[in-house]
């Protein structure tokens, strides 16, 4: 594979950004993985961000929006997946307060609501325990899950 140039590099990072919100972390990687030096990939980076291809903030906002809704995970495990791309706690905060609450409480109780269908306990405590270890691993915190098994809506 031929090296590409330092402009070649950019019109290609600047496409692949254009498709979709990327994380800083994961477009280093891929310039790394073309074949670019540390320098030429740190002026890329900063092409990059000069031009709004990349905006760890609108990536965050994005990020948390897509995980929440789509793939119905909660706040701990949206800011824990975060951390790993190398975020800061100030962008992962901005973006967990893209959070609807009322929005992230229905996933949740619907959450609850489906798995408590499908779980066979012999007593409320086992059930409880069960749904509170299911929700628990989709990132939601105890005290959330407690709120609704509490209430018992739906359940």
């Amino acid at each position: 594979m031929k090296e590409l140039t330092e402009k070649e590099l950019i019109n290609k990072a600047e496409a692949y950004c254009s498709s979709v919100e990327r994380c800083p972390s994961d477009m280093e990687m891929k310039l790394k993985g073309w074949g670019a030096s540390p320098e030429v990939t740190a002026a890329v980076m900063s092409h990059l961000f000069k031009e709004k291809y990349l905006d760890t903030i609108r990536f965050c906002r994005a990020y948390v929006r897509d995980k929440y809704r789509f793939n119905q995970w909660g706040r701990v495990k949206i800011a824990q997946s975060l951390r790993i791309k190398g975020l800061s706690s100030d962008e992962i905060n901005a973006g967990l307060e893209e959070i609807d609450e009322d929005e992230y409480c229905g996933i949740l109780n619907r959450l609850l609501t489906q798995k408590q269908k499908s779980i066979k306990a012999s007593s409320d405590y086992e059930r409880d325990t069960k749904l509170i270890r299911f929700a628990v691993g989709r990132g939601f915190t105890v005290q959330e899950v407690m709120r609704f098994i509490k209430s018992d809506i739906q359940l």
